[in-house]
């Protein structure tokens, strides 16, 4: 399973690494992903979604409902 945020689409961006001795090795920066159950209210179920952390605090503030229309709009 790809590490992407389901909410945001958040994915791994490249890097370097560069030792004091100036040696260039290439590593990967990973979005910060935790799974995390959903109580929805509407549908009355409980989803499962794997999301950076930052997304989880912007879905307690504005909630599923109203993230997923901001993000459909965008």
């Amino acid at each position: 399973m790809a590490r992407q945020c389901e909410l945001t689409g958040k994915k791994p961006v490249a890097g370097r690494n560069i030792s004091h001795a100036h040696n260039v090795t290439n590593r990967r920066f990973l979005p910060n992903i935790q799974k995390k159950r959903i109580w929805l209210e509407d549908e009355e179920r409980w989803i499962t979604v794997r999301a950076t952390a930052k997304a989880l605090k912007t879905l307690d503030k504005k909630g599923y409902k109203a993230m997923m229309k901001e993000l459909n709009a965008k």
